[in-house]
């Protein structure tokens, strides 16, 4: 087994955090920059990341995310919260972004920048930001995979209100939209029903089609 199945075979959907225990920065920061390092369609990066260790903000949100005790007890609490819209303007910024960063224009990308004007505009609001929060998934992913290298543990949460949760951060005002949350912490000791069972997963056979 490699080194990063080793790891995804140890994690698991914590139940109960140890509330005394913190992620320690360094791990924090491997944690935030494997999310911005996240692979995105078209490079747009079209969500942002909040981090979130303030205890009267994470008790607000536990209060409309099923009163689930991890929100509060673990170290960090991520929410993964995407774009409202993909608009032209947020295209521009990435595309000049790109510009600036390599330090020159490219034929084929400046383009593929109209290409996609284009492709966004005909697909409205609502596609867009459902286009927007796939990717959010996509850093969700790649934060479960750095906190398992980091034996942090991690619990990916779909059970919240997310126009509470909106209105909580005032994503409204950044024309954002939450999508999913991330606890992430240490497991405690005792009171975890989920932590010594076994990992359930369907056998390769009954999973995997190879098209040859």
């Amino acid at each position: 087994m490699t080194i990063v199945n080793e790891k995804l075979a140890w994690r698991y959907a914590t139940k109960k955090f140890d509330p005394t225990k913190s992620v320690p920065t360094d791990k924090l920061e491997v944690i935030i920059e494997a999310v911005r390092l996240a692979p995105t369609s078209s490079g747009l990066q079209p969500f942002e990341l909040f981090v979130i260790s303030n205890p009267e903000i994470r008790a607000k949100i536990r209060e409309v995310a099923w009163d689930q005790a991890q929100i509060t007890d673990c170290s960090h609490l991520l929410v993964f919260a995407a774009w409202d819209d993909i608009t032209e303007d947020r295209v521009h910024m990435m595309f000049d972004l790109t510009n600036d960063v390599r330090g020159f224009k490219n034929e084929g990308w400046e383009s593929y920048r109209q290409q996609l004007l284009g492709i966004v505009a005909d697909r409205g609001t609502e596609a867009n930001y459902q286009a927007a929060a796939r990717q959010a998934y996509i850093g969700l992913g790649a934060a479960l995979i750095a906190a398992a290298f980091e034996e942090v543990d991690a619990t990916p949460m779909e059970g919240f209100d997310p126009s509470a949760v909106d209105k909580i951060l005032d994503l409204k005002s950044k024309n954002l939209r939450s999508v999913v949350m991330l606890p992430i912490g240490y497991r405690a000791a005792e009171g975890d029903w989920l932590v010594n069972l076994k990992k359930v997963r369907r056998s390769r056979e009954n999973f995997v089609t190879e098209i040859k």
